[in-house]
């Protein structure tokens, strides 16, 4: 099962396509450039395994419903591998996320104003 599933893209996909890798969202670009590839995200997951990085089904589908985004150092490892296996320019997906958000380990709530 190595074979490559090639698809075809019309004119209007592929504009579509340039313009969200070059503004975005995330999220909406990755989904575009899944969807451009023909890829399923099972068949995403085992390219990604056979170059060495592991990533699960449900957080390429966070990433691409906007759930969540990749930020650690792992993440953003298997998002270079992904932008090559979805034949999209190197860091155009990577330079979408902007700066990282913050990460609170405990919501602090305000004390109520009398």
């Amino acid at each position: 099962m190595t074979g490559q599933r090639t698809r075809t893209i019309d004119r209007g996909e592929q504009a579509e396509l340039s313009q969200l890798l070059s503004a975005g969202p995330f999220d909406v670009a990755l989904r575009a450039a899944i969807r451009a590839r023909g890829l399923g995200l099972d068949r995403i997951r085992y390219r990604l395994r056979g170059r060495g990085t592991t990533v699960s089904l449900a957080t390429l589908s966070h990433w691409q419903s906007g759930r969540c985004r990749p930020e650690r150092a792992e993440s953003l490892e298997a998002l270079r591998n992904l932008e090559d296996i979805l034949n999209v320019p190197d860091g155009a997906l990577s330079r979408l996320l902007g700066p990282p958000r913050g990460r609170a380990r405990f919501h602090v709530q305000a004390p109520p104003l009398n």
